[in-house]
Order: structure tokens, then sequence, then C-alpha cells
């Protein structure tokens, strides 16, 4: 019986999902938030982002979408979030996490958690953790095995 955080059933991370298959469980499309300076938040995602193949794809008066084939991670300019946002970016390999990390921080980012292992999240997970320009937790994971 899964734990009851787990209401589907189906399991999640080390409490039934394979990582192996992890990406075989996302089911999210795409998400959109609004920051309060968008010229900054492009700047620190633009270079951020680049190290775990995720780019600008589209982009307007207002609005940036970012993604690898096609943009799932979308701002638009307005009032910034009151609360903290956490988006986690898989990367490809641990060397992807170690970039995303350096990358992040070169660009104005807050060190939020070094690049490491998260076994409390599951025996492979490595990551690492920046606040954006508006406080926002970014993170760059690796669930593959070392």
């Amino acid at each position: 019986m899964p734990p009851a955080i787990c209401r589907c059933g189906k399991g999640w991370g080390r409490l039934g999902a394979p990582a192996a298959n992890w990406s075989a469980y996302a089911v999210l499309d795409h998400v959109t938030f609004a920051v309060g300076d968008l010229a900054k938040a492009r700047a620190f995602y633009d270079k951020a982002l680049a190290p775990v193949g995720i780019c600008a794809l589209v982009a307007g008066d207002g609005f940036a979408g970012y993604g690898d084939t096609r943009p799932f991670f979308w701002m638009g300019a307005g009032a910034a979030l009151s609360g903290r946002l956490h988006v986690a970016f898989a990367a490809k390999d641990r060397a992807g996490v170690v970039a995303f990390h350096t990358a992040a921080l070169a660009a104005g980012g807050t060190d939020n958690g070094a690049p490491g292992l998260r076994p409390h999240y599951d025996a492979d997970y490595y990551g690492a953790f920046v606040l954006d320009p508006e406080g926002h937790n970014i993170e760059a994971v690796c669930r593959a095995p070392a």
C-alpha cells in the first residue's frame, strides 16, 4: 500500500516509480508564472537553463516561453509572485546538474543547495538548487545512477 502522500496508488520516486522510467510519469504540459522584472528574469534563465538544454523558444512583448523542443516553462511580466515557486528541470547527467548550478550562480542566482546526492528523496537523486533573482527555488536534477 503506498504511503498517504501518494493518493493515486501508482507510487512516487523511491516509493514505486523506477528512476529509469521517471519521464513516463510526467503529466504537466506547461507552467506559467508572473515576474516583476521580465528582462532580468530572461537574462537569468537564458544562462541558467542552457546547460540542461533549455532555451527561450518564444518571446514577445511581456512574455517568454522556454523549452527544448517546445515551450513548457513560461513567464510573463506582471506582479511578482508573493510566495516561493519551486521548479525542477531534468538534467541528462550529473555533469549537467553541476553545469546548471555554476551557470545559475554566474547569472546572479543565490546558492540554495550545492550539487550532490539527496538520498532522502531517492537513492540516485542528484540535484542542485539556486534561488533566481526573485527568490524562486530553481533546481536541476538527474535521477540516473552514477
